[in-house]
């Protein structure tokens, strides 16, 4: 399938570098939409899940995953769902493990490649929906893939997916957002993360050992204590090597469009994959220069952001 290095996307001039294309639509998007309907579903572990349905009585859904750290109602997810909903389809966004309204009741949290959760929302979508597509940020854009690559094409209600600013390689994109010049991001997400530990211990001190957090410097150091061996991994290495979605795309069998902007300040190398992705039959690529993480700001203001155009145009096209 064909490596678009350069595609149709041009950025506003005053979002001139990587971070800034990353920062602003974080901070400052505003996204209307209207109140979705809540749902929360039990897990066969007896956890759950919490869902926004935005339902227009339409056959076709897209289920849309967020990035880490990241929630239903973000920005970006608001904004896909948006143009997803003015153009007939019906969209649920849902939350991982304690990113909803309170800490979910398992001692696991969520993690790259917990698709056993991205699976519950999928099989509860099945009972109203013959046509499901899927959409994945960052973290849930690695999700997405490696489901995709688990499932094989078992599901034929499962038809099309994007997935957008993808750590497709989880150990080198967690030194590259670990390095200096990321050391905002790195502190950030680490910040909540550890404010998450920290109330868990209090639900499970023997499952969770909240004074490791005094060893935790970078994200890598939270996986080998924390997210590694509490969901079965020896370490951060073993947790990125089985999770990692680069190693799942030669299974994938629906059209499947992978879009990595060059200047994402949290991608490594690894996540542009080019010579023996072009022997894919169903995985596409798309590499613009700019975009930044989770960015693609549109130039005109009111417009749909470039990612949100490129996954509805994919989705509904004839592939």
């Amino acid at each position: 399938m064909p490596i678009l290095t350069s595609s149709n996307y041009q950025r506003p001039k005053w979002l001139f570098n990587g971070h800034l294309e990353t920062i602003y639509p974080a901070v400052f998007r505003k996204v209307a939409l209207i109140q979705p309907e809540k749902e929360r579903i039990l897990t066969s572990d007896r956890d759950f899940l919490e869902l926004d349905w935005y339902r227009q009585k339409s056959q076709k859904l897209v289920i849309i995953s967020h990035g880490l750290e990241g929630n239903s109602t973000r920005p970006y997810m608001l904004g896909m769902a948006r143009i997803f909903l003015k153009n007939q389809f019906d969209v649920v966004t849902w939350n991982y493990r304690g990113c909803g309204s309170e800490l979910n009741h398992q001692p696991i949290f969520y993690h790259s490649g917990a698709t056993y959760d991205l699976d519950e929302v999928v099989r509860r979508s099945l009972q109203d929906y013959a046509e499901i597509h899927l959409v994945g940020f960052s973290l849930g854009g690695n999700l997405t893939l490696k489901y995709l690559g688990e499932k094989q094409g078992s599901l034929p209600e499962l038809r099309k997916a994007v997935a957008i600013s993808v750590p497709l390689d989880l150990a080198s994109s967690s030194k590259k957002i670990s390095s200096p010049e990321n050391k905002l991001y790195s502190e950030r997400f680490l910040k909540t993360l550890r404010e998450k530990v920290i109330r868990k211990a209090q639900h499970f001190p023997d499952a969770i050992p909240a004074h490791e957090l005094r060893n935790i410097k970078t994200l890598a150091d939270f996986d080998d204590y924390f997210t590694g061996p509490l969901h079965g991994f020896q370490d951060s290495e073993d947790y990125y090597a089985q999770n990692s979605s680069l190693y799942f795309l030669d299974k994938i069998q629906i059209p499947t469009l992978i879009l990595n902007a060059q200047n994402d300040p949290f991608l490594s190398r690894e996540c542009f994959p080019s010579k023996w992705v072009r022997e894919l039959d169903f995985v596409y690529a798309e590499y613009p220069k700019y975009g930044g993480h989770v960015g693609f700001t549109s130039v005109k203001k009111g417009d749909p952001y470039y990612s949100e155009r490129r996954a509805f145009e994919f989705i509904s096209s004839d592939l």
